[in-house]
């Protein structure tokens, strides 16, 4: 019988890192109908729809209320957020936005999917990537303060109401998107 010491053996054989491997995603049909399930929860318990623009404006507006005050309470848009002793993280929808990011980190933590990377086409930088995406980012944040509401509280809890509003903007956010696209494949081909 031949015996050896562990040391003997991490001379051997090198030492692996486990790798996570990642798993399948969620069937897009039996995500709708949770997406949906979800939805109409919320409506019934705290009736409010979804949504996430809200949460984050909220979010700036406690970071500006620190940092300028006095710009808030001469702001009419602001002063009902945050005017006074108002808390404007006081809202359901900051949690409904924290609870989507720290939801999206387990969930990709869990099936393997988390990584730290730039998705980008080949024949653009990464400098270029996130300067579009910053561009990209702004514009959509400003159209949804315009707009009432983000992509998910305008075609979510608005088209879900049945909104003539809310469905007015979906279809020019993806015509927009659709004839946008075209000028800009050259960033993803």
């Amino acid at each position: 019988m031949t015996t050896f010491t562990p040391s003997e053996t991490a001379v051997t054989e090198p030492v692996k890192k486990a790798e996570r491997v990642a798993k399948d995603y969620v069937n897009p049909y039996f995500a709708g109908i949770l997406l949906g399930v979800v939805l109409f929860l919320a409506f019934f318990i705290t009736g409010n729809g979804l949504g996430a623009s809200g949460g984050m404006n909220r979010m700036l507006v406690f970071l500006e209320d620190l940092l300028v005050p006095q710009h808030i309470d001469r702001t009419p848009y602001l002063i009902d957020m945050a005017g006074g002793d108002t808390n404007p993280l006081d809202s359901w929808v900051v949690f409904i936005g924290v609870g989507t990011m720290l939801g999206g980190f387990v969930s990709g933590w869990l099936n393997g999917r988390f990584k730290v990377e730039t998705n980008k086409g080949p024949n653009i930088s990464n400098k270029m990537r996130w300067m579009m995406a910053f561009i990209g980012g702004s514009l959509m944040g400003y159209g949804a303060r315009m707009a009432r509401g983000c992509t998910s509280g305008q075609a979510l809890s608005g088209g879900a109401v049945l909104s003539v509003g809310s469905w007015a903007f979906m279809f020019a956010v993806f015509g927009g998107a659709y004839l946008l696209a075209y000028s800009m494949r050259k960033f993803w081909n």
